[in-house]
């Protein structure tokens, strides 16, 4: 047709001939009835060989494509089956979808493309699709890139963990590049037959490559790196061995508040004595840095000084092991060793047992402060993926998450249709 030309970059077709177009009134749809050039005809929907022809399968479908204006529009052509050496007999390749697609390959970018900057709303309103439809989309553009992009490529610096993705203890274990900043990989599920088929992927030669791996000190991470990369560099995270303080911290202050409450009379007996209730509110005082503080907030620190000295003295402990994360390096270093042997005689029992763990990974948290390296970049990738995972509310399975997730925080998002790659 004279307007073949047209047709095709409106809908971003390519190696196609526009036979007609036809406005089909029931369906209130355009449909474009096109074939592929014949060097794009006979070839495998899987690898793209070109085969011997099979049969005419199921005749001629159609492909949704993106709407021109406010109409709807689909390519229709027909779709015979080819015999290819390696896969079997599959359904003929076509230039404009991907193979075992009802949608065009802009159609699938566009999508792609809005489930990652948009709403869940926004997306099926805009494109006239559902949500699970989506999903598949998502895992199906995920897979495209996957195959033409090898994301384990150079990697040096890893950071391992895990995040809840869905009530009853469903995890995702995550890995992320330090260096480029990027998830590399993911996977359902959490535990050392997860992590090792991430080092199976990897391979031997490029696990040996590996020089850094930062993670918790889950001992099920601890061990796939040491068998998988021993000659890596395991760095526990600061924010965890913190946080372990903050509970140690959190037990003295509960045990404070019971022997307080214990001290009431019988005439007020179900009552907290005062002293009590103001232990009971003092816990965000004895969790934040010291430089977060409000004015009520010291107040309070200052009254945990004076009237409970055992207490105070843990919350010292703990600020004390946050310095020597904030110093790092030799000096920090320095100041773990002071404070190992302080809380070894704090008479503090869930300080007394805090540094046995902490003496029981001391290897993996010198690391981390002489190389400066922590799980940030991957608690950072934690919080965007529980986002994605609301947006994701409704999807059939965790692989089109994970999809959705590589997508938006890999590195590889793909672009708008007919638009260069950002």
């Amino acid at each position: 047709m004279r307007n073949g030309r047209v047709w095709t970059r409106l809908l971003g077709v390519e190696r196609t001939t526009v036979e007609r177009v036809e406005f089909d009134q029931d369906a209130a749809v355009i449909v474009v009835h096109a074939k592929p050039h014949e060097s794009a005809r006979r070839r495998c929907g899987r690898c793209g060989r070109r085969c011997a022809r099979y049969d005419g399968g199921d005749g001629r479908r159609r492909w949704r494509a993106l709407d021109l204006g406010t109409v709807q529009a689909v390519i229709e052509a027909d779709a015979p089956r080819v015999r290819c050496p390696e896969h079997g007999v599959v359904v003929a390749a076509v230039p404009w979808a991907r193979h075992r697609a009802g949608h065009t390959r802009f159609f699938d970018d566009q999508v792609a493309w809005l489930a990652v900057a948009c709403s869940k709303t926004a997306v099926c309103a805009l494109m006239r699709v559902a949500w699970r439809t989506v999903g598949v989309i998502v895992g199906r553009v995920c897979a495209d890139i996957d195959g033409s992009v090898d994301r384990l490529a150079g990697l040096r610096r890893i950071g391992i963990d895990e995040v809840s993705y869905k009530r009853g203890h469903r995890y995702l274990t995550v890995v992320v590049d330090h260096d480029s900043r990027r998830l590399v990989w993911a996977a359902e599920g959490h535990g050392k037959k997860v992590l090792e088929s991430f080092f199976d992927a990897l391979g031997a030669d490029r696990s040996a490559q590996i020089t850094h791996v930062s993670a918790d000190a889950a001992d099920w991470i601890a061990d796939v790196a040491a068998a998988r990369a021993p000659q890596a560099i395991r760095c526990a995270d600061a924010f965890h061995i913190v946080a372990w303080a903050t509970e140690a911290l959190d037990q003295v202050r509960r045990d404070a508040w019971n022997e307080a409450r214990g001290a009431v009379t019988r005439r007020i007996a179900g009552r907290a004595s005062g002293q009590a209730r103001a232990l009971k509110h003092a816990r965000y005082a004895l969790w934040k840095n010291p430089e977060d503080l409000t004015e009520r907030q010291q107040a309070k620190l200052a009254w945990i000084a004076e009237t409970d000295p055992r207490l105070y003295r843990a919350y010292l402990l703990k600020e004390g092991l946050r310095y020597a994360f904030a110093v790092k390096g030799q000096a920090g270093v320095d100041a773990l060793d002071r404070w190992i042997s302080w809380a070894r005689r704090c008479r503090i029992p869930s300080f007394v047992r805090l540094q046995r763990r902490i003496t029981a990974h001391r290897p993996e948290i010198e690391a981390a402060l002489r190389e400066d390296l922590s799980n940030a970049l991957i608690e950072s990738t934690n919080t965007k993926i529980r986002l994605l995972t609301r947006i994701a509310f409704g999807f059939k399975s965790a692989n089109a998450l994970i999809a959705l997730a590589m997508l938006s925080l890999g590195g590889y998002r793909p672009p708008l249709p007919g638009r260069a790659a950002a």
